[in-house]
């Protein structure tokens, strides 16, 4: 699922857009990258200089058997390179000092090619990729919940692992790997060049047959990449949905099925990377065979020019063999340089996709600086639709004071929830203002408004962390003291001391290891130790016992007092203890009063607590006037 598809980086966004955006990334390491080519143009140089030591060498050997009448006499330059040999020298000698040289330009080049790989490694591995993965992780952070309402847990881990990889991927093997191979060819050619031109031409004549197919392998390929980036998206989704579900998996007996699911999505994956490699191995030896041809020319033209004595065997005909081999070898990387442009493209568009996402809640310009709020909460005619278009709200109003207690009933889908989103600013209303203490909730600043709201959501999350820590999550320099009495607050000390490790104890995922209620009431102690003005609990008691409600809601009465509080609720033990109650059917509050007032009024609260009365044994025969209720 792509969210936001008219962002920069979405898949309106050319090629060339991508590929600018990622020339920009990286500039930011510039120097890096500057160093690193620098190491390969030193690299560069000494690959020829020995290069051209060893046809001097073979032209001085030849020389030498000339003059000893063992071969036909040639003239050598004696003094290329600087070098001016003493008359007195023996061959021995000569070639000796070249072997030397050559071997000194091989330890060096050994030397620089560790630094280089050293160099390429700090800039990519760790400075690229721990920058740009934390740079994707903040923006994560700063999104609204709906970026993650559009987009499943696979592909957000997806991209903020492997697609960022494909980014390190463009600056090390396209990026700097493109630059060398242009300044290397460059200077092949123009050494070729001035050795024979008319040799230079012949040899690469297959040059622009290779540009020609790599363009084409290019809008090939790529959209089989995109697809295998998909299905790789959905194998990885299916993972994260299988182990969060593991109890429904087994508690039903699919595990065959869930294994058969994986299994095809994993095969889909196979089959799909397949078609890909079997592609780049047919575009990889053909590259090599149009480089053989070029081998091919040199020997028999090449080879014919020595014979008539129009080029030097050793500097000539050998080095010209050195300069295409190592010619023939960077272009034999262009294959591999395009697949690597390809996988870049797919995984910059992904990866920019979440950069360039708006952050549609933020601190508006000029922005409030309220770090203590009172309480007071006002909707004002609020709608709102999570995808902008179905509403889930419907011109909603509601003004509570500070310290007011307000239960919420309504059924699955009537908005209980996202009314209560709209308060911390999860969301935004699609119309109509929300006012915290009379003042529009988006012109505080999100970080005052958040802290002064205490959330227990519907299924309670808890980290893989000590219970301590969970607890002072919020509220991260809180005392032992304080973590205690939030947790004696929310009913959760007792079983809180009686585990081996007490408060240190370390929780698996998800708090996996305690019960719901037991998980829920950590939530809960986690909203009260930030002693918040506002309390938001969704729920809070769907999975706890009437033992432990009781237990909980005694506790909480003092927590209460004073805090303005939100309750969704079901139950009448939690819907009496409120100041009044509103019930919400479809997006509207269709009803509002106290627990007395409403049971005296037909609607659908008698009918819900008339039902409850009953099943408790408080009411034997509910009747639509309210009378005989308890």
């Amino acid at each position: 699922m792509k969210a936001f598809p008219d962002s920069a980086a979405g898949p309106s966004a050319s090629n060339a857009q991508l590929i600018r955006r990622l020339f920009g990334l990286a500039w930011r390491y510039r120097t890096r990258c500057v160093q690193v080519l620098s190491l390969q143009l030193v690299l560069l140089a000494l690959s020829l200089s020995g290069l051209s030591l060893s046809g001097w060498g073979i032209d001085y050997i030849c020389h030498v058997l000339g003059e000893r009448g063992v071969m036909k006499a040639i003239p050598f330059p004696a003094g290329k390179f600087g070098l001016h040999l003493p008359h007195d020298w023996a061959p021995f000698h000569v070639l000796l000092l070249v072997a030397g040289c050559i071997l000194g330009f091989a330890a060096l080049r050994a030397v620089l090619n560790y630094f280089y790989t050293v160099s390429v490694n700090i800039l990519v591995q760790q400075r690229l990729v721990v920058d740009l993965r934390g740079e994707v992780y903040e923006k994560l952070q700063r999104l609204s919940f709906r970026f993650f309402d559009a987009n499943t847990t696979g592909s957000i881990i997806t991209r903020v692992t492997g697609d960022v990889q494909s980014l390190r991927m463009f600056v090390d093997q396209v990026l700097i790997q493109s630059v060398i191979m242009v300044v290397s060819l460059t200077v092949y050619v123009l050494y070729m060049a001035s050795l024979s031109p008319v040799l230079t031409l012949a040899c690469l004549a297959t040059t622009p047959v290779l540009c020609v197919m790599s363009a084409i392998f290019s809008r090939h390929i790529q959209p089989r990449y995109a697809a295998s980036r998909e299905l790789v998206e959905q194998m990885v989704q299916h993972l994260a949905e299988s182990i969060q579900g593991i109890q429904v998996i087994k508690g039903f007996g699919c595990e065959p099925e869930d294994r058969a699911a994986f299994d095809a999505k994993n095969r889909a994956v196979l089959a799909q990377q397949q078609g890909i490699f079997w592609r780049v191995s047919l575009f990889t030896p053909a590259v090599g065979m149009l480089t053989r041809i070029n081998m091919m020319v040199l020997l028999g033209y090449g080879g014919w020019l020595v014979i008539q004595g129009r080029l030097p065997l050793g500097a000539g005909l050998i080095v010209f063999a050195g300069l295409l081999d190592q010619f023939s070898a960077q272009v034999n990387q262009v294959a591999t340089l395009v697949n690597s442009v390809q996988q870049s493209l797919i995984g910059a568009r992904r990866v920019f996709e979440i950069l360039d996402a708006p952050v549609e809640v933020r601190d508006a310009p000029g922005a409030i600086n309220r770090p203590r709020i009172d309480g007071a909460v006002c909707f004002e005619n609020v709608s709102f639709a999570y995808d902008g278009v179905d509403a889930v709200l419907r011109n909603v109003t509601l003004d509570v004071k500070p310290g007011q207690c307000v239960a919420i009933l309504g059924a699955t889908g009537a908005g209980k929830s996202a009314l209560m989103s709209l308060i911390p600013r999860f969301y935004d209303p699609t119309s109509g203002r929300v006012l915290i203490d009379g003042i529009d909730a988006r012109q505080l600043r999100v970080d005052d408004l958040r802290r002064n709201i205490g959330t227990v959501f519907q299924e309670s999350f808890l980290f893989s962390n000590s219970i301590a820590a969970n607890i002072a999550f919020g509220h991260p320099e809180a005392t032992h003291a304080q973590i205690e009495k939030a947790a004696r607050i929310a009913a959760a000390h007792d079983f809180i001391a009686a585990l081996p490790q007490g408060y240190d104890t370390v929780l698996g995922e998800s708090g996996n290891s305690l019960s719901g209620g037991q998980r829920q009431r950590l939530a809960i102690a986690r909203a009260v130790l930030l002693e918040p003005s506002i309390l938001l609990l969704d729920d809070p008691t769907a999975a706890i016992d009437s033992e432990t409600e009781r237990e909980i809601f005694e506790a909480l009465d003092n927590a209460i007092a004073g805090r303005t509080t939100f309750i969704v609720a079901h139950r009448l033990s939690t819907l009496r203890r409120a100041d009044f109650i509103i019930v919400m059917e479809d997006g509207r509050i269709i009803q509002r009063g106290t627990h007395d007032e409403l049971m005296k009024v037909p609607g659908p609260y008698l009918r819900v607590a008339g039902l409850q009365l009953v099943d408790s044994g408080d009411l034997a025969q509910p009747n639509p006037a309210g009378e005989g209720v308890a």
